[in-house]
């Protein structure tokens, strides 16, 4: 039998439950946007389509980078990280897009996109702040910032 350590850092056991829980809502949004936007860069067609198709696969390796992260971070909270399509499209607020969108709707559901993950990293400063939790904190602002930059390049393409 394989007894846990347990983990002390500082931050209360349902602290870090509530961190890990809101984490995984995060990274399930992060790679639902990841899997939208390589659909996107592989299936992008018309004028802007050399602009488009860099700029997707630009967004979509930083998406894979930061899941990482994320699920890095959970796990050293001590909570498991949720890594099925079936979990991550019951935690995402991220539709997902069955067809293929003209080039214009591509981008809007990407900035609609990124703009739901900004929501879901600042829904979570309320128990990360409590629990003086400084590292999920940097993580958080790191994210929204990536994604707001996103949003507004995305959105400059829509004129």
């Amino acid at each position: 039998m394989v007894t846990s350590f347990p983990i002390n850092i500082g931050i209360k056991e349902e602290d870090r439950k509530a961190i890990a829980d809101g984490l995984s809502h995060l990274l399930a949004d992060t790679y639902t946007l990841y899997l939208k936007t390589h659909n996107f860069h592989w299936n992008v067609t018309g004028p802007m389509f050399q602009t488009l198709h860099l700029l997707f696969e630009q967004q979509y390796n930083e998406l894979a980078l930061a899941s990482d992260e994320i699920a890095e971070r959970i796990r050293a909270l001590g909570s498991p990280a949720p890594g099925t399509y079936k979990a991550f499209s019951e935690l995402s607020s991220i539709n997902e897009e069955e067809g293929v969108p003209a080039a214009e709707d591509m981008i809007r559901q990407l900035v609609e996109g990124q703009e739901a993950v900004v929501r879901t990293a600042r829904s979570m400063f309320e128990v990360v702040d409590k629990a003086h939790d400084e590292p999920t904190a940097d993580l958080l602002t790191q994210r929204m910032q990536v994604h707001e930059k996103n949003a507004w390049m995305l959105r400059s393409l829509l004129g």
